[in-house]
């Protein structure tokens, strides 16, 4: 996990500026009040800092450098800084800008988009960038069967989950041309992609097991050097624990209005710091830059901003989201199960999960967690979106109803027994854990909350804050767990973002997980028709140029997922993040975040 600064680093430079909705958790940061640290501010700066830097903060340390295996944020917040996308994207508006391309042309028949790569491109290694590098990011690694990656689930087209066909048109041309129209094609073949004269050796080879070498290249102890990328920014040196270094990548393609090759600041530092409370008293101290500020924290903090020489920024609710979820994967692995069955048939009827979200005080968690700083959410399509499908217009939602969800909850076959503790038809006692990424103080506040409520309709709910690289194991390796605690962000405002959550075989279809090849197998996992009917009309979303039409495919989308809830959605917060002063061209917004446009930012020291 990473504070907002990560977040909204990865957000653009993976999703902003490629377009692939490379999901991962994005809600944040401290619930507890901190004195000013009374610490030595330089261990907090690299030696470095006569150069111009911008230091922030990272919860935990990279598992990998590799994109196609990084499926965690702080390993993803890094890679995002060393990729460069086709197009850029505004993170004000959303639209979309050149970036290593500065110009793409789509078809007639709306099938097939050409992009004109810029003239003398080069890789961080002084390398040349060229149209070779995209056709075999795309064909050899991306749309490899043998390479999974839930970057690649985004790209299927139709219902034969086709991928679109990759060309080198000539030495600045390259058309990606889809089977049938597809909606988003534009904005996700505009993303970034890796070097062809570094990788293309490693998707040949094998190992042992017969997977491709490019699966376990570029991790955390590879020398920086042989790192090759193209964004603004280059890995000079990694110390687990302590701090990430980058630096300018003296290649890269963008350069200011007067010509002078971008970015401003010369070196970008994560500090590992290991907890929200850490991270927000080296904020208050002058350690860092940049950082997420949590509803709680926000009046102490307004009262400290002209004295800290801070701006706080709001850009309303979140491009996020945290909701509670059951494991409904009845699947097994070596004839065991992978959930009780006892649980799975709980988790698996509708009413209860309609009980739960119900059951759920989500005005008490707005007032005493968000500190009245949220909203409630129900849908998972944020708000910014031109697709966002509201209450107002249908949307279901659950109001807080105890009474309500004990009748739903007896009309499933669920009872009380003498001791008023909820039991199911055959006497067994309602009682599961649920689980959520530790040190994340707002989920472990929810976590609290949610026991203390559900305990309210007879249900004991076992509690435990685990690491989140375990949690992220359970999640999509193992698929042990019960309910967690989970948030999601980086889809924008593009629905299909998010298919690869949504469709049954998706890598992130965390609630009902299929496996990747790489993983033991499954039996007798079943997908319900609700479930099936989502990934269809995502399917069809991608299908329909016309707006209105998707408009009403999403639709169909938001109330489906509302009525089945899968995913019991919680609450947005607003998107709030205190900048240095010396930080300068912050364009603060939900939707980009306080580092959208990082390689035009300058800082000054005060």
């Amino acid at each position: 996990m990473l504070s907002v600064v990560a977040a909204s680093l990865r957000f653009l430079f993976m999703n902003l500026r490629s377009g692939l909705g490379r999901v991962f958790v994005l809600c944040l940061v401290v619930l507890m009040t901190l004195p000013l640290a009374a610490c030595d501010i330089s261990q907090f700066r690299t030696q470095a800092s006569q150069v111009p830097q911008l230091v922030v903060s990272t919860l935990s340390d990279p598992k990998t450098f590799n994109s196609i295996v990084s499926e965690e944020s702080s390993s993803n917040a890094v890679i995002g800084l060393m990729y460069s996308g086709l197009l850029d994207s505004n993170g004000i508006t959303g639209e979309l800008e050149p970036g290593l391309a500065e110009s793409w042309e789509i078809s007639p028949d709306q099938k097939r988009i050409t992009y004109l790569l810029r003239d003398g491109l080069k890789w961080s290694d002084g390398q040349p960038l060229t149209v070779d590098d995209i056709v075999f990011y795309y064909n050899d690694i991306l749309f490899n069967e043998k390479i999974p990656s839930s970057s690649a689930d985004i790209f299927r087209v139709g219902e034969k989950g086709l991928f679109p066909t990759v060309r080198k048109v000539d030495d600045r041309r390259v058309e990606f041309a889809s089977p049938e129209p597809f909606a988003p094609l534009l904005r996700f073949a505009g993303g970034s992609f890796l070097p062809r004269h570094a990788l293309e050796k490693y998707v040949k080879e094998t190992d042992s097991q017969g997977n491709p070498l490019i699966l376990s290249v570029w991790g955390t102890d590879t020398n920086p050097k042989e790192i090759v990328g193209s964004g603004p920014y280059v890995l000079k040196r990694y110390q687990p624990g302590e701090r990430i270094i980058m630096e300018r990548n003296p290649y890269y393609w963008k350069k200011d209005t007067q010509g002078n090759q971008l970015p401003h600041i010369e070196q970008f530092v994560y500090q590992v710091l290991g907890s929200t409370d850490t991270s927000l008293s080296q904020f208050r101290a002058g350690g860092l830059d940049v950082e997420s500020i949590t509803p709680e924290y926000f009046a102490l903090i307004k009262r400290e901003e002209e004295r800290g020489n801070f701006t706080i920024y709001n850009g309303g609710p979140a491009l996020s989201s945290l909701f509670l979820t059951f494991n409904l994967n009845q699947g097994r692995r070596n004839g065991k199960p992978v959930v009780d069955p006892i649980k799975s048939r709980w988790f698996n009827t509708l009413e209860f999960r309609q009980a739960m979200a119900h059951a759920i005080d989500r005005p008490t968690m707005i007032n005493n967690i968000y500190q009245g700083l949220g909203v409630p959410q129900h849908s998972p399509i944020y708000i910014q979106s031109p697709f966002y499908f509201s209450p107002e217009q249908g949307l279901p939602t659950y109001d807080y109803n105890l009474e309500t969800a004990k009748e739903l909850l007896k009309s499933a076959g669920f009872k009380y027994n003498d001791q008023n503790q909820l039991v199911d038809a055959d006497g067994n006692r309602v009682r599961f854990t649920l689980t959520t990424n530790a040190g994340n103080k707002i989920r472990e506040s929810t976590g609290s909350q949610i026991k203390s409520d559900l305990a309210a309709i007879g249900i004991q709910v076992d509690f435990q804050p685990i690491a989140f690289n375990t949690l992220i194991a359970k999640m999509d390796n193992t698929l042990d767990w019960d309910a967690m605690i989970m948030g999601l962000g980086g889809a924008g405002i593009e629905p299909d973002g998010g298919r690869n959550v949504w469709s049954p075989d998706g890598r992130l279809h965390l609630f009902n997980q299929k496996p990747d090849p790489s993983q033991a197998p499954l039996e007798g996992r079943v997908v319900a028709d609700w479930e099936n009917r989502i990934g269809q009309l995502y399917i069809q979303g991608g299908q329909q140029l016309d707006d209105e039409k998707r408009k009403a495919i999403y639709a169909e989308v938001q109330k489906l997922a509302q009525e089945y809830v899968p995913l019991i959605y919680l609450v947005n917060p607003l998107s709030l993040s205190a900048v240095r002063d010396r930080v300068e061209g912050v364009q603060f917004s939900a939707l980009g975040g306080s580092l959208w446009n990082l390689d035009e930012l300058k800082v000054t020291e005060q």
